[in-house]
């Protein structure tokens, strides 16, 4: 009879090999494309730095240079955050969401807006500029008596 320990440790031998397998791959794909992604950075430099900038030509491994002083001045974007920190950005996040409603939210209503003008919409308007009219001849006349 197997205990649960025994067990635990049986799937976990068995499952290793396989483990190891995708983290070497993932490694090797990680590097082919490190490399790949030198020589269009070098193409891309030699076509538009010295036309635009006057700057010398490169060559591959100045590009997959720069490439990893990229990595090391930027970083990955996305890395090194914590479950904590996400926390805390859903839950004030979602506070802000619910204090305040998008504007789009409101833009929803929108699609009634063709069949709003043709029934009641353009007379409604029509009466409101008269009305504005109206109101600013007064306007005009009371100052001068």
């Amino acid at each position: 009879m197997e205990t649960p320990m025994s067990m635990s440790r049986h799937r976990f031998t068995s499952n290793a090999p396989r483990v190891v397998g995708w983290v070497i791959g993932g490694i090797i794909l990680a590097v082919i494309f490190a490399f790949i992604f030198g020589y269009f950075v070098m193409l891309l430099w030699n076509w538009l730095m010295p036309v635009i900038f006057g700057l010398p030509e490169i060559n591959y491994w100045m590009g997959f240079g720069i490439i990893i002083l990229a990595k090391l001045l930027f970083g990955v974007p996305g890395h090194g955050h914590s479950h904590k920190d996400n926390h805390n950005d859903r839950y004030f996040s979602s506070k802000f969401k619910r204090k305040f409603k998008p504007p789009f939210d409101k833009m929803s209503k929108w699609h009634f807006y063709d069949e709003y003008w043709n029934e009641e919409g353009e007379a409604a308007f029509n009466q409101f500029v008269e009305k504005k009219k109206a109101g600013q001849n007064g306007e005009k006349e009371n100052p001068a008596e």
